[in-house]
């Protein structure tokens, strides 16, 4: 910001002046109307120069005396001499004395006093380059760091010019060593389809396309044992392969099998490390992340403890082999039979998936295992008092279910908490039992959030299975096959029901083999129907939302600011509705709830909800997800999804273009 000096602007606003007079004389001659109108501008312009003339004119006496107050003699005489450029500014920030170092090297010879100091230090405030203890800004083409000293009436500045070490210092930190380690994640399910020749072009061509990328990002590529690979490359390439989000991804997923399946690949980045050992240990970290929320990614860990993720476009593979499941479930005998009592936990506003698997585990260790058990639930909150009522109906003889508060004097040294449908901390049904017990058991099958649960014995996260329920009827057969009863293998069968959307989406293999196993145990599929059925209202709240709803993007979004009973019910059956409008690829449902808004966001597998809703701070799968904003308005929340919407599109856009 710059202040006109007055002997170069006054000459300007009297020639103007003297223009408008002279238009009135001329106008006399054709309107005394306009003569007398344009002789007031005149006049009024004349004062408003005198004015600001003799206003500038204080302002230039009192910036003088600013400067003896600023500087002495002798700080004047030592600072002239000065070896790097000084300033000297009043408290308004105007420039009041500069030694020739300063004329020299930033202004450029040209005579600065009466500018404003922020034309060099922009946008930092004199204010804050006095309080900071170095304030890094840039002339021209050279860096300096300025440091600031308060005076009685003013300021004076010290520009220190540090071009070279600051280039060297970024060259260091841009040629610093990075660790990436590589999954080919999908290998094995293509090898199963595919001939000896027909797999080894494919994982001919994958290892190929990574060594070249490797070669491109100057750095080299390791074979490691199990489908994996290393990379070391640096600094400023990862950051140039950020900036093109990882195209190495879609390169490999052009390589097809017989079948014309594609090949994936997931890569973990440790970025920011302070040595090799802590990159290669991070980059491990973020490989189980990319690898925990489905594959086909980069997880990029920085020292700060938080993850970037790219990628994530294609629908996990279910895995086949049940032998995890069958560790697992071993493992897990022996902890409960290690356990005095065992609580078994879903997520906050549980569902049918929720609470199936819940007391899937419940018959698991009670009748299977002879351990006493207790599910965690919270009743005014559930969205499944269907499977709640039924069961209290069937089994009298025993207590099942347990409020949060009746559920934390249990806690003892011994305790089992067995957490399902969820792996988040924030996302429990009651965290303050999960902070109390210290023996925890996972089964989850959502896609890896950042912050989870790191603290358990046992850690069964299966993102490709199509619900927790469907986990769950597998580990119940290796525990105990014949522990279910019929109201038990029903809870099981609705949650599975549930997430697959009645077995149209994410059923794979294994889902099917569940479902006939809870058919075995007696599983009435009209029963489990009933236990979807609703209330009048609830129907009328969600034909209410789906009526409307409106379309942006190929995306249909509802938004509910009424007091409707059993709203979390009527949004998320809303937002399935909403996919069978045509040309719809995602719907999203929006509800207010006290300060708190809501969303339940689903999809047919083309647009990835997931990331979309982390964007919001949620999370969930790629064909069903979740968010809640706190302490926003219905518009704003709005507002916050069309543009993560907006985002998410442009990428596509950019991927598509590349």
């Amino acid at each position: 910001m710059k202040r006109r000096r007055i002997w170069i602007s006054s000459p300007i606003y009297y020639v103007l002046v003297a223009a408008i007079l002279l238009m009135a004389v001329i106008s006399l001659y054709w309107s005394i109307t306009a003569f007398v109108a344009e002789m007031v501008i005149a006049v009024i312009a004349c004062v408003v120069v005198l004015v600001g003339e003799k206003r500038f004119r204080l302002h230039i006496g009192s910036a003088v005396r600013a400067a003896k107050n600023v500087l002495t003699a002798q700080d004047y005489q030592a600072l002239e001499g000065f070896s790097i450029p000084v300033a000297a500014a009043a408290e308004e920030g105007d420039l009041v004395w500069a030694n020739e170092v300063f004329l020299h090297s930033i202004s450029g010879r040209r005579d600065v006093r009466g500018d404003n100091i922020l034309r060099f230090i922009y946008p930092k405030t004199l204010h804050q380059v006095a309080a900071d203890k170095g304030t890094n800004v840039t002339i021209q083409d050279r860096e300096y760091t300025v440091h600031a000293l308060r005076t009685t009436r003013g300021y004076v500045l010290y520009f220190i010019d540090d071009t070279y070490y600051k280039e060297i210092n970024r060259q260091y930190n841009q040629r610093r060593p990075v660790v990436a380690i590589m999954a080919f994640d999908n290998r094995e399910e293509l090898a199963r389809d595919s001939s000896g020749m027909e797999e080894a072009r494919i994982a001919s061509e994958v290892e190929n396309v990574l060594n070249t990328w490797a070669v491109e990002m100057g750095g080299f590529l390791k074979r490691l044992s199990g489908n994996r690979f290393l990379m070391m490359t640096d600094e400023a390439h990862i950051a140039a392969a950020k900036e093109k989000r990882f195209e190495v991804l879609d390169k490999v997923r052009e390589i097809k099998n017989q079948d014309n399946r594609r090949a994936t690949v997931s890569i973990g980045v440790g970025r920011g490390a302070p040595d090799l050992q802590e990159s290669e240990h991070w980059a491990r970290q973020a490989l189980d992340m990319a690898l925990g929320r489905g594959g086909d990614q980069v997880a990029v860990k920085q020292k700060d403890d938080t993850y970037e993720f790219f990628g994530g476009l294609s629908k996990g593979v279910e895995k086949r082999d049940k032998v995890r499941t069958r560790v697992i479930a071993a493992t897990l005998s022996d902890h409960v039979n290690a356990s005095d009592v065992v609580l078994i936990m879903g997520h906050k506003f549980s569902d049918l998936d929720s609470v199936g698997a819940a007391v899937g585990m419940w018959s698991a260790v009670t009748k299977g295992l002879g351990h006493d058990a207790y599910i965690v639930i919270d009743r005014e909150q559930t969205l499944a008092k269907q499977i709640v009522t039924s069961m209290e109906k069937v089994i009298q003889d025993r207590k099942i279910f347990v409020e949060p508060w009746e559920a934390q004097p249990m806690v003892t040294g011994r305790t089992l908490l067995i957490v399902v449908d969820t792996h988040s901390p924030s996302f429990v049904e009651s965290p303050e039992i999960l902070r109390a017990v210290s023996r925890i058991v996972v089964i989850d099958h959502h896609r890896m959030m950042v912050k989870h649960i790191d603290n358990a014995l046992v850690f069964y996260h299966e993102p490709y299975a199509s619900s927790a329920s469907e986990m769950v009827a597998e580990l119940v057969q290796y525990i105990s096959s014949n522990c279910l009863s019929r109201v038990e293998a029903e809870a099981l069968m609705a949650g599975i029901m549930l997430d697959t959307k009645s077995f149209v989406l994410k059923t794979g293999v294994r889902t099917f083999e569940a479902s006939a196993y809870l058919r075995r145990r007696g599983a009435d599929t009209v029963e489990v129907k009933r236990l979807f059925s609703n209330s009048i209202d609830t129907y009328k709240a969600k034909s209410q939302l789906v009526s409307s709803a409106e379309i942006y993007n190929n995306c249909a979004i509802a938004c509910s600011a009424e007091n409707i009973p059993d709203i979390r019910v009527a949004s998320a059956q809303a937002a399935d509705e909403l996919l069978s409008i045509q040309g719809v690829t995602a719907s999203f449902v929006l509800f207010q709830t006290g300060n708190t808004v809501s969303i339940s966001a689903r999809s047919l597998g083309d647009v990835n909800v997931q990331i979309l809703m982390e964007a919001l701070g949620g999370g969930g799968h790629l064909t069903m997800a979740g968010a809640q904003l706190q302490n926003a308005t219905l518009r704003d929340a709005r507002q916050k999804l069309i543009s993560v919407l907006n985002e998410q599109l442009e990428a596509a856009t950019h991927r598509e273009g590349n």
